[in-house]
């Protein structure tokens, strides 16, 4: 493994013993076995870590580590200052250090030399009437190659697997037990401080779940009260727990730059698990710069491969409103002097009729604060009083007095069907009519309303000169046919819409 040389002894040349009597020197500055760490953490997979590192400095140069760091810690991004601006240093070099120790990064440093295996033990079954014990025993391989596919030679012939478990000297050098930081640093004068340590770091991230839940109802009516469930989810997929960490939560679109790191890989699935706070706590939002900020007043230990949950709202009495839809799904950008002509363009056979639910994130709504993006669950209460899940979508994030509205699914009582029944078109005049006929179809036991919703996208001028139902102008290119749909029947939109280029 490379290391950056400077005139420190790199600690792969020191035996473990040497280790310990370097960073207890005088010039060392050793930090407590729990340091508190102040994290706040970005819905982009990446957090921004605030920590302590004493320093015990004398006056000129001085060797300083510190393990309380991420192995997905971006280098480039630590900032190591006095926060009191008291104590003048600098930093002559800094060196990461993200290589924890692993048995393939072991096997490397072994390749081309004589390795220990243990092979066993195991037990052997005699022709089914007894079995024999076979005590573990070593035997010695030359490691050809290490990685994925390893090579090893066993009593003069190669085999692509590992013979058995590798045993490795202790004195190996080089072992790295976490992610370190080494610095350099002169002083001008002898001084004590607690540093402030910051730094980004990737595999950290939250999103917000929203579970709404409606009351059992056989109406369609648009409108419905629910209540409303509001969490934080927070991933650490780091590779380093946080014994102590306090949470602090940017809502918002930051700009990152987007680098390839590959995902930490996790030390098992055993070491996974989760965790759910809902105590009296209330999770506080403030404006920050041009995002939102969320504080979860609290500290709390976050390991490695936890998820963690947080409750952040709750409410009671929020009006839901439901709309269904049939569109024929065909959406093209219309530009000045854009013009088709083909008969069969925009043409689909959607039968579909979606879902569509609207929740106003008002004041007079129970709502009324910045929601951020992350995933909605809807569920309605059976007869029974059962929770039953309905739909789910993600929501981006949404300003109070702005509507949060998704997608949960297609009716499966409601269909429609499409059909163009004419189409003329005059290359000399720019111009092209068509008509269609819309048939919407409502096997429920209660009316409801449909809305059929065309995009008017042959042209960029448009009027509908014959109709059979008022349609509402939605945008530049889309009209809103909303008609009643009888119980067990069916209603049919006819219209026709002239073109000019």
């Amino acid at each position: 493994m490379h290391r950056p040389s400077c005139s420190l002894p790199p600690l792969a040349s020191l035996s473990p013993l040497a280790i310990v009597a370097f960073v207890l020197s005088p010039a060392f500055a050793q930090q407590p076995a729990v340091t508190p760490t102040a994290l706040t953490i970005y819905n982009q997979d990446f957090a921004v870590a605030r920590t302590t590192v004493p320093l015990s400095l004398i006056a000129g140069d001085n060797q300083v580590l510190t393990a309380n760091v991420t192995s997905q810690l971006e280098p480039d991004s630590v900032v190591l200052r006095d926060p009191t601006g008291h104590n003048a240093f600098t930093i002559a070099e800094q060196n990461y250090d993200a290589g924890v120790v692993t048995q393939e990064w072991l096997l490397e440093k072994y390749e081309g030399k004589m390795l220990d295996f243990q092979v066993g033990p195991s037990v052997i079954d005699k022709e089914g009437t007894s079995e024999t014990h076979v005590a573990p025993r070593v035997i010695q391989g030359r490691v050809i190659r290490a990685g994925n596919n390893p090579l090893i030679e066993v009593n003069g012939r190669m085999q692509f697997q590992l013979p058995g478990t590798p045993l490795f000297p202790a004195s190996t050098d080089g072992l790295l037990l976490k992610p370190t930081l080494r610095w350099q640093i002169t002083a001008p004068k002898a001084a004590s401080f607690p540093a402030e340590l910051a730094y980004i770091t990737h595999g950290i991230s939250w999103q917000a779940t929203y579970n709404v839940v409606l009351p059992e109802s056989s109406s369609t009516a648009s409108s419905e009260m629910a209540d409303v469930l509001g969490w934080v989810t927070i991933r650490n997929e780091s590779g380093t727990d946080f014994p102590q960490a306090t949470i602090q939560l940017m809502a918002g679109d930051v700009a990152k730059v987007q680098e390839f790191r590959p995902r930490a890989m996790m030390a098992g699935v055993a070491g996974m698990g989760s965790s759910v706070m809902a105590d009296q706590i209330a999770v506080t939002q403030k404006d920050f710069d041009d995002f939102h900020l969320y504080d979860l007043h609290r500290t709390v230990a976050l390991r490695n491969s936890e998820t963690k949950q947080v409750q952040f709202l709750e409410s009671s009495g929020v009006a839901v409103e439901r709309t269904y839809v049939y569109t024929n799904g065909y959406q093209q950008p219309v530009y000045a002097g854009f013009f088709n002509v083909q008969p069969s363009y925009g043409l689909t056979n959607n039968k579909r009729v979606t879902i569509q639910q609207e929740i106003k994130n008002s004041e007079a709504n129970h709502l009324g604060m910045p929601l951020p993006a992350g995933r909605l669950r809807l569920y309605r209460r059976d007869s029974g009083g059962q929770m039953q899940f309905i739909g789910e979508n993600m929501v981006q994030h949404t300003p109070a007095e702005q509507p949060v509205k998704i997608t949960s699914g297609n009716a499966f009582d409601l269909t429609g069907e499409r059909r163009q029944t004419d189409f003329h078109t005059d290359t000399n005049a720019h111009t092209i009519d068509e008509s269609f006929e819309i048939k919407l179809s409502n096997q429920k036991p209660q009316p409801v309303v449909i809305h059929a919703v065309e995009h008017l996208h042959r042209a960029q001028n448009w009027k509908i000169t014959a109709k059979s139902a008022d349609y509402i102008k939605r945008d530049s290119n889309t009209a809103d046919f909303a008609v009643n749909v009888p119980a067990k029947g069916e209603t049919t939109i006819t219209y026709t819409v002239h073109y000019s280029w």
